[in-house]
Formats: C-alpha cells, sequence, structure tokens
C-alpha cells in the first residue's frame, strides 16, 4: 500500500468548468459543534436548576444552523459541476456528511420532549438516514476504495458516534431495543475504526494541518458512548460506565498533550472539528458530576457545572467569530475580484 494517496478527481474544492466547486463537508461540523453545546446546556441546566428555556435557546440557533447548511450545500450542489456521489466518496470529505443525520438525532431527542410525534419522526428518519450510509460507506472500503494513508479522525463520525447517538436518541423515544442495538453497534465499529485510525496514525506520514484537527474526534467516542449508557442505565454507575471513563480520561490527556501541535495550526473553518469532542466530554463531565457528586456536594456541582458549559460557549463562539471573519474576507476578496474582471472587461473593448 503506498504512502501517498493517488487521486485523480477534483476535490470539493476544485473549480470545474460546468459550475462552482461545491461546499467542503467540513462546513457542517458547524451545526454539530452548535448542537454540542445545547447538549451541554441541557445536561448544565438540570443539575444547576436554570430554566428549561435556556437550553431551548441554544437547541434553536443549533436548528438554524443545520438547516441553513443544508440548504446552502443542496444550492451549491445544483450549480455545482461535481456530483453529489463523486463528494461523498472522497477520501478526505466523504465521512464527514455522517454529520448532517447525527445532528438531525439530536435535535429529534430534544425536540421529542415538546413535540414528541415530530421529535420521534426526525430521530427515526435520522437513524434510518445514518445507518443507510455508514452502510454504504463501509461496503465502499472494503471494496478497496480507500488507502489507509487516507483515513483521518473524521472516520469515526459514521459508524462510532453515529451508532452512540442514535443509542441516546433511541432511547429519549422509548425504543430502549432500538437503543441497546445502536449501542452494540457503536461499540463495534469504536473497535474497528480505532484500531484503524491509530495504526494510520502510526505508520504513514503525518496529517496534513487542514485535517490536523480532526486528531480531536478521537476523544468523542468515550464521552458519548458514556452518556449513551447513562441513559440505557437510568444513570447507574456500573463497570461499564467506569471503563468509559477510564479511556475517556486517558483520551483527554492525548489531547492536552496535541496542544503544542495544534497551537501551531493556522485559522481555518476546520476548527469546528474541535467544538463537538470538547462539548461531549464537557456534557459527560457534567453527568458524572451530577450521579457522582449530585447529592454530597450539590452546589460545588452546580457551580463546576455552569463554569464548564460558560467556558464551552466562550470556545465556540471565538471559533464561530474568527469563520465570520473568514467569511467576511472571502465575500470581500470575491467582490474585488470581480471588479477588477470586469474592469479589465471594458478596457479591452475600449482598445478595439
Amino acid at each position: 500500500m503506498s504512502e501517498t494517496i493517488v487521486d485523480r478527481r477534483p476535490t470539493p474544492t476544485a473549480v470545474t468548468e460546468e459550475g462552482p466547486p461545491r461546499i467542503p463537508l467540513n462546513t457542517l461540523a458547524i451545526g454539530l459543534g452548535l448542537a454540542g453545546v445545547a447538549e451541554v446546556w441541557s445536561a448544565a441546566v438540570r443539575v444547576i436548576g436554570l430554566p428549561v428555556g435556556l437550553a431551548e435557546v441554544f437547541w434553536a440557533v443549533a436548528a438554524i444552523a443545520w438547516i441553513w447548511l443544508i440548504v446552502a450545500h443542496l444550492v451549491r450542489g445544483r450549480r455545482s459541476g461535481q456530483s453529489l456521489t463523486e463528494q461523498l466518496r472522497h477520501p478526505a470529505q466523504g465521512p464527514l456528511a455522517a454529520i448532517v443525520p447525527v445532528v438531525g438525532m439530536l435535535l429529534g431527542s430534544d425536540l421529542a420532549r415538546w413535540l414528541p410525534a415530530v421529535g420521534t419522526v426526525l430521530v427515526l428518519v435520522s437513524l434510518a438516514a445514518a445507518a443507510l450510509f455508514a452502510s454504504w460507506l463501509v461496503s465502499t472500503w472494503i471494496s478497496g476504495r480507500i488507502e489507509l494513508g487516507a483515513v483521518h479522525g473524521g472516520y469515526l463520525l459514521p459508524t462510532v458516534a453515529a451508532g452512540f447517538v442514535a443509542a441516546a436518541a433511541a432511547q429519549s423515544i422509548g425504543l430502549t431495543g432500538l437503543a441497546w442495538g445502536a449501542f452494540g453497534e457503536g461499540m463495534l465499529f469504536w473497535i474497528v475504526m480505532t484500531t484503524v485510525v491509530i495504526l494510520r496514525f502510526t505508520t504513514r506520514p503525518a496529517l496534513p494541518d487542514a485535517l490536523v484537527p480532526t486528531l480531536a474526534v478521537i476523544v468523542a467516542p468515550p464521552a458519548v458512548g458514556g452518556i449513551a449508557l447513562f441513559a440505557l442505565t437510568d444513570d447507574a454507575v456500573t463497570p461499564f460506565s467506569l471503563a468509559f471513563a477510564g479511556i475517556g480520561v486517558v483520551l483527554v490527556l492525548v489531547q492536552l498533550s496535541l496542544i503544542p501541535r495544534y497551537r501551531r495550526l493556522s485559522f481555518s473553518l476546520g476548527f469546528w472539528s474541535f467544538t463537538f469532542p470538547t462539548a461531549a466530554v464537557v456534557a459527560y463531565t457534567i453527568d458524572w458530576l451530577s450521579v457522582g457528586a449530585g447529592d454530597a456536594a450539590p452546589i460545588l456541582v452546580s457551580v463546576v457545572s455552569a463554569v464548564l458549559a460558560v467556558a464551552l460557549s466562550i470556545f465556540v463562539a471565538t471559533i464561530g467569530f474568527f469563520s465570520l471573519r473568514i467569511a467576511v474576507d472571502a465575500r470581500t476578496r470575491r467582490r474585488a475580484e470581480a471588479v477588477l474582471t470586469r474592469a479589465d472587461d471594458i478596457g479591452a473593448a475600449t482598445t478595439r
């Protein structure tokens, strides 16, 4: 197996003669990160005793971002010369499409508390979409269409993260059997895909800077899986939940050791890959604080939960601020290029 990837297809950012390029799929991480913030505030308000409506504000923001991103991708896709299938099969971008149904399941779980029928439908539709996409994607992997060098942390999203999120979502609408099935699927692929990802990192050249933020995704499975396990066991502290917590602690320490590597990166929209894993760890920490020390030190638990939720919100808001700056700069640059192009056309016409 070669050290480099030979891929002669146009990348998602390549300009084709037929139209503009498709929007890169890593932008979908914006909706996932915002949903993670909402999940943290949902956990925090239960512990602190704040009005539930506070968390719903964050869920509304996440829902708007999710819908807006889907529409933006569809609109650009209709004008692009690149097919959706081609983008989904792209070794770097393809697995990130799983974010769409994952966010749908998170939103449906929250919506089911207020509109049970609508929330249940959204959870089931998103769960089915996640299962179909994961099955299709895995079938392309095992048919030899991917190089080990193409693997990155985002490959944990379609099978592992989607499976654990599906477990918690199914449990939230009362489908316990389906929830355990999804949990088992998440466990299976957590073992398989983590092995593949670690093998790629240890036997292939270092990831390019654009994909380095996906290293943060590795810390998400024990946190998301631990949250699902608490949901399935009614917050019982079991040997399995302790095992998830232990694995999570080790992977968080790994992420802390990677901070020097992260600090050398130039800011990009890829930084949204940091948001959901961080939110998952914070939400799981709040769950553990509530389960393990809620009765013994309720005030301390409330204070720590509030600090964690606020800190996460500031972290995500900072990434959002710099992302807006990138968007504004890009739009200004495109307008300037358009003006220069028109000026060149006018100059050429006057010299004829």
